[in-house]
C-alpha cells in the first residue's frame, strides 16, 4: 500500500481533475444527503493512495467536504464530509458499468477511468486485508479484535440495497459497513456494538474490525467490519411478506420485543444512565416543539393539527413538573423494522446503531428514554401495514401491543403503562416522517399524515 497523499499540488491537482465528475456523480448516489441544492466544489480533508495507479487497478480513499448553496433562508453551511473509494482503471469491464464515475481529462489521472471500487471485488479485498493485517496507511488506521480470525480468500460483493451507506459481504462471513457522510468524533454505530460485546449481548453482533482516520487533531470513524448473519431477512421485508400473504406477525413483534429489551437492559449495564428531571424534560420538549413550528412551517398539511399536537408536547412538560421523573440512557436511536434482522434460526438481531445521521453527533450520543426506540418500532408497524395493497390497520395494532408485551416479558415495564411519554415521542418520531416524506416520498406522505389525525386528537390520560 501507497502512503497519504499530501495535500500539496499533486493533491489539488487530483482533486481539481475529478471536481467536474463527482459534481455529477455525487448527487446521484442514494446516501448523498445534499439533494436539490447544487454542488459547488470540494475541499480534501485526506486523500490516502491504497494502490498506485500506475498499474493495473489504482486505488484512492478520499474524505471530502462538498460544499454546496444554501437553501434560501437558512444560515451558512460549512459543507458535509464524505468518504468515497475511487477506483482508476485504463477501462471499466462491461460488469463494472454501473460504478463509473467517468473519464479523467487532465491531471495525474488523465485518459484513466475512475468508479465507485466497491463494486470491484479487488479493492473490496484490499479493504479487508488491510483489516486482517492491522495496517497503517498515513492517516488511516484499520484495527480488528485481536480475538476474531479474518481467514483471507473471501470474496467480496457489494451490497445494493443500502441507503445511508454502503456495505460489502464477504463471502458470507462478514460484512463491511462504510459510513459515507463522516463528522468526527465517537460514532455510535461502533461505540455501542463494542459496549455490548462487553455485556455478551447476543442480539447485536460483536466488532470484528474497524477503521479510522485521524486528520490534524479529528479522529473519524469510517467503517465496521461484523459477522455476516447469512441467509438472514431483515424485519421489513419479512412483514412486508407475511402482510401479503395475510399471515399472522404477532408472534414475531412479541419476539422482537424481547429483543429490543434485552439490547436496552445491556446498555444500561455497559454505559451510564441519567434521571431526567423538570430541567431535562423542559429541555427535551423545547426541542420536540421546535422541530414540530420548524415542520409546520416546512409542510403547511400539518398546521391544522399543530396545537394537538403541541398537547402531546405539554402534558409530558406538565408531569414533570409535578415532579415525575425518568431514566435515559444510550439507545439504537433509529429504531425500525429494516434495522433487525432474523436468523434462519428465527433468532431476532438489531443493526446499525448509526441513529439518524441528519441529526448532530452529540445528539445522537446523548441518553435518551428507551420509549425513543420503541416509539420508533410502533410507527413501523404501521408503516408497514399501510404499504399493504389494501392498508391493515388492525394488523398494526395487534402488531404493536405484541410488541409492547414482549418488552415488558424482560423489563417487567409495559411501555404503554406510560402513555403521555410513549404519545410525546410517537408524535416526535411523525412529525419528523411527515417532513421526510413530504421532501423525499410525496407519495408516501398519507402514512405519517393518518398517524398525526390520531396523535393530535388522542388523550392519554
Amino acid at each position: 500500500m501507497a502512503e497519504t497523499v499530501t495535500l500539496s499540488g499533486t493533491t489539488d491537482s487530483l482533486l481539481s481533475s475529478l471536481d467536474p465528475l463527482l459534481r455529477t456523480w455525487l448527487p446521484r448516489q442514494r446516501w448523498f444527503a445534499g439533494k436539490g441544492r447544487p454542488v459547488t466544489g470540494f475541499t480534501a480533508v485526506a486523500v490516502t493512495e491504497l494502490l498506485p495507479p500506475d498499474g493495473r487497478l489504482g486505488l484512492y480513499h478520499l474524505i471530502l467536504r462538498v460544499h454546496q448553496a444554501d437553501a434560501p433562508g437558512a444560515p451558512p453551511h460549512p459543507g458535509d464530509c464524505y468518504q468515497l473509494l475511487i477506483g482508476v482503471r485504463e477501462a471499466l469491464p462491461p460488469r463494472l458499468a454501473p460504478a463509473l464515475i467517468g473519464h479523467v481529462e487532465e491531471g495525474p489521472l488523465a485518459g484513466r477511468t475512475v468508479y465507485e471500487a466497491l463494486y470491484d471485488a479487488r479493492p473490496a479485498e484490499v479493504l479487508l486485508e488491510a483489516l486482517r493485517t492491522q495496517a497503517r496507511v498515513g492517516g488511516l488506521r484499520f484495527e480488528r479484535d485481536p480475538r476474531q480470525d479474518i481467514r483471507t480468500g473471501l470474496v467480496a460483493r457489494m451490497m445494493t440495497a443500502e441507503q445511508s451507506n454502503s456495505s460489502v459481504v464477504y463471502g458470507d462471513t462478514f460484512i463491511l459497513k462504510l459510513l459515507r457522510r463522516v463528522v468526527p468524533g465517537v460514532n455510535p454505530d461502533l461505540e455501542i456494538p463494542l459496549a455490548l460485546a462487553g455485556e455478551a449481548c447476543p442480539r447485536v453482533p460483536a466488532p470484528t474490525a474497524w477503521l479510522h482516520a485521524d486528520v490534524d487533531t479529528d479522529a473519524y470513524v469510517l467503517a465496521v467490519l461484523q459477522p455476516y448473519v447469512s441467509g438472514a431477512g431483515d424485519g421489513w421485508e419479512l412483514a412486508l411478506r407475511e402482510l401479503a400473504k395475510g399471515e399472522d406477525f404477532t408472534a414475531e413483534a412479541r419476539a422482537l420485543g424481547r429483543a429490543t429489551a434485552e439490547v436496552h437492559t445491556a446498555l444500561a449495564r455497559a454505559l451510564p444512565t441519567v434521571t431526567l428531571g423538570h430541567t431535562q424534560l423542559r429541555s427535551l420538549v423545547d426541542g420536540m416543539k421546535e422541530r414540530l413550528t420548524a415542520a409546520v412551517q416546512a409542510v403547511p398539511a400539518l398546521r391544522p393539527y399543530e396545537r394537538g399536537l403541541c398537547s402531546a408536547y405539554e402534558a409530558l412538560a406538565d408531569l414533570a413538573a409535578e415532579g415525575r421523573t425518568w431514566t435515559a440512557q444510550r439507545v439504537h436511536g433509529d429504531l425500525h423494522l429494516g434495522q433487525c434482522l432474523r436468523s434462519p434460526a428465527g433468532e431476532w438481531s438489531l443493526i446499525d446503531f448509526e441513529g439518524e445521521p441528519a441529526r448532530p453527533l452529540a445528539e445522537r450520543r446523548m441518553p435518551q428514554p428507551p420509549v425513543r426506540d420503541i416509539a420508533g418500532m410502533l410507527r413501523s408497524f404501521d408503516y408497514a401495514a399501510h404499504s399493504a395493497s389494501v392498508p391493515d390497520p388492525d394488523w398494526a395494532h395487534a402488531c404493536r401491543a405484541a410488541y409492547c408485551s414482549g418488552y415488558a416479558e424482560v423489563t417487567g415495564l409495559d411501555p404503554r403503562t406510560d402513555p403521555v411519554l410513549l404519545r410525546a415521542y410517537e408524535t416526535d418520531k411523525a412529525v419528523y416522517e411527515v417532513v421526510y416524506e413530504a421532501r423525499h416520498r410525496p407519495d408516501w406522505l398519507p402514512v405519517p399524515l393518518s398517524a398525526i389525525r390520531r396523535l393530535a386528537a388522542s388523550d392519554p390520560t
